[in-house]
């Protein structure tokens, strides 16, 4: 089992702790009077002749469903019913905090509640009200003035916003989107960016979101599409909402790649690398305290211009203080396969900008930046992996087929680009992606996390950095996996990765204790190793700083850690039977992987435990002499029964087809390995 396949990532999902609809269909009809009532009081309002009351249970909804433990009461009352009508009331004001209602419930419920949603026909009145907007542009195109209160553009701002995290978390939402053609809708709401960056912002979202992997949408592509992106990334705005603008279009252009004319295309994949490599460009570490400091002199400025309370809008999502950090707390991974990761939900992964009060600037910028940058981080990662679906289902691979990867040129193993063409590694190469990459990859600045962490207001900002630091580490892997290792620099560009990374494992223990840090860390320093033992490169870890990495990552829950922990052992061990003096660490190693084999309660893992011993134990002297210390073939005979017994009766009901086909295979591989260890006895 062994190899990774290239991690791709698709759009990510809500958190899963949001509310399922069985959970509200069997939720107590019998709720306490102080949480029952205001979801009674304000749905009533909603029926009300006054447009004013109408518009206050509207942005009570909005605000009250902020804490989800509401959302059962008010979904138990028909809520999605009584509020779609009012996306189509006669007052603006009233269409706004109705949308932003629903927008609140679909982001603060969860999939399931989205998903409840689409099936309650919300989307009916949604993609009138956006076809009304995309009108309503074209009939006032001037730029809206900051005193007017409501607007159709703030009306379409969220509309878009309900849309795109209906589009996230359901294909039935897709569909109805293709069917409606409502990207003829968003078209308007992208174009406004010279005006209005945050309509075109969350357009820009929205279209990112439907256009991946969307081949009805593809087909019905036009011109006018396409000019309107290319459009945005000839833009030249140099702010860092602007810079998220372009990587959101950037993201666009490759997800339809196809609709462009051959002639066309090295053009648009030019232009799309240009604007990542822009965006990766950027250094956080100063721009971050330099949008605080900037932050803290206009604050300063305005304390003797005029009261305090002047400083603050409100919005109808309601204000940032606590939502800020509770949205921050389930910020989580993305993935890649459907929006699960290792059997569980991906987690909302999204711009908390909208919920800042709009008077904190800087801190909308440095959001925007720090977005940029894992979209764009994600985007490259996606360039760097075949477009094999099974790519997702990675773990399913055997470790024999990583052999795949490396091509005979005489004595020498050379690395194979798996799946990049001679153009976009080229334009990758010419831009200086992977050196970008490799900055990005390091930890966050000291200067920057020291600021963050004495502002509550920025604290949302740390986890972003690292996150940003954690997909740098992923497209470090994919890189890897697909680029000549002579384009990395050769041997000494390697041996620098290696360092780089052994001094992002060793410098902090903390990091060791972070689920999302070891696997992407692992992923990358899997296909370094690999790629090293191919080329005889030495390595400037020693099997001790390894084996003390791969310790930590075996007691992770995430099944991906420990498969490169126990691949890395692998690598590293087969690589060490080939010298002299190593029969101690090879004992090591091998009671290490002996110790998963036989206790790990995931097959995939046992499975991967047993390949890495096939790969350490195979041939040389060395490894013969450590065998025969561990006692190899007895251990192996006492495990060989039980593995067999729990591939037949575990492996139908947990595991794939594909899996079960690897897993039969090493079944297989280990009885021949153990008549092979028996040979050796016998000598």
């Amino acid at each position: 089992m062994g190899k990774t396949k290239n991690t791709r990532f698709k759009r990510p999902q809500f958190t899963p702790d949001g509310l399922s609809v069985g959970a509200v269909k069997d939720a107590v009809e019998a709720e306490a009077e102080a949480e029952e009532s205001p979801a009674v009081d304000f749905l009533e309002k909603l029926q009300s002749p006054c447009s004013d009351i109408r518009e206050y249970a509207c942005a009570s909804i909005s605000r009250v469903v902020q804490q989800s433990q509401t959302i059962p009461g008010f979904l138990q009352r028909d809520a999605v019913r009584r509020l779609g009508p009012l996306l189509l009331d006669s007052s603006l004001a009233v269409r706004e905090t109705a949308t932003g209602a629903l927008r609140n419930l679909s982001a603060c419920g969860g999939p399931d509640v989205c998903e409840d949603m689409v099936r309650q026909d919300v989307l009916t009145p949604l993609t009138a009200l956006l076809k009304e907007c995309s009108l309503g542009f074209q009939v006032n195109s001037s730029p809206v003035k900051k005193e007017e209160k409501h607007t159709v553009e703030d009306v379409a701002n969220e509309a878009v916003n309900l849309l795109w995290n209906l589009c996230e978390s359901s294909s039935t939402a897709v569909s109805v989107f293709n069917r409606a053609r409502l990207l003829d809708a968003l078209l308007p709401c992208l174009e406004r960016h010279p005006h209005n960056i945050q309509l075109a912002l969350s357009a820009a979202h929205c279209l990112h979101t439907v256009t991946e992997e969307n081949s009805e949408l593809t087909g019905s592509v036009n011109e006018a599409v396409l000019a309107a992106l290319e459009n945005v990334l000839l833009s030249t705005q140099s702010s860092m909402e602007h810079v998220l603008l372009r990587t959101l279009a950037a993201g666009s252009v490759w997800n339809l790649k196809g609709c462009f004319s051959s002639t066309r295309q090295a053009e648009a994949l030019t232009a799309v690398v240009a604007t990542l490599a822009h965006c990766l460009s950027l250094d956080a570490g100063a721009v971050v305290p330099g949008l605080w400091q900037a932050q803290a002199a206009r604050l300063s400025n305005n304390s003797t211009a005029e009261p305090a309370s002047a400083h603050t809008e409100e919005q109808p999502a309601g204000g940032a203080g606590e939502e800020e950090e509770e949205m921050e707390e389930g910020d989580g991974e993305v993935k890649m396969n459907g929006g699960k990761r290792n059997g569980k939900k991906a987690k909302m992964d999204k711009d908390i900008s909208d919920f800042l009060p709009r008077d904190r600037l800087e801190l909308r910028e440095a959001i925007a930046l720090l977005t940029a940058q894992q979209t764009s981080l994600e985007i490259i990662v996606n360039m760097c992996c075949s477009d094999d679906p099974s790519d997702d289902e990675w773990e399913e691979m055997s470790s024999s087929d990583e052999s795949e990867m490396f091509a005979e040129d005489g004595n020498n193993s050379v690395l194979s680009p798996l799946c990049l063409s001679a153009e976009l590694h080229t334009t990758l190469l010419n831009h200086s992606v992977p050196q970008q990459v490799l900055k990005k990859a390091e930890f966050p600045s000291r200067v920057a996390l020291e600021i963050c962490n004495k502002d509550p207001a920025w604290r949302c900002l740390i986890k972003k950095m690292q996150r940003v630091q954690c997909r740098a580490l992923t497209c470090l892997h994919n890189i890897l996996s697909v680029m000549d290792p002579e384009c990395l620099g050769g041997a000494d560009g390697l041996q620098v990765v290696a360092q780089h990374l052994s001094s992002l494992v060793f410098g902090s223990e903390e990091v060791m204790k972070d689920d999302e840090f070891l696997e992407a860390v692992t992923s990358a320093m899997r296909s370094l190793l690999q790629i090293m033992a191919s080329k005889n490169i030495p390595q400037c870890m020693s099997p001790q700083q390894l084996m003390s990495v791969c310790e930590a990552a075996t007691q992770c829950d995430l099944i991906s850690v420990r498969v490169n922990a126990l691949a890395i052992l692998g690598i590293t061990g087969s690589t060490l039977a080939k010298e002299k003096g190593s029969v101690d660490t090879l004992q090591l190693i091998g009671n290490a992987l002996l110790n998963v084999a036989s206790k790990d309660s995931n097959l995939v893992v046992c499975g991967e435990a047993l390949d890495a011993l096939f790969d350490v134990f195979a041939d040389g002297e060395e490894a013969e002499r450590a065998a025969q210390n561990i006692s190899l073939f007895s251990a192996l005979k006492a495990l060989q029964p039980v593995f067999k017994a729990k591939i037949r009766k575990e492996g139908r009901g947990k595991y794939s087809p594909d899996q079960l086909c690897v897993l039969d295979n090493i079944k297989i591989n280990l009885r021949r390995f153990i008549g092979y260890l028996e040979t050796l006895q016998k000598k």
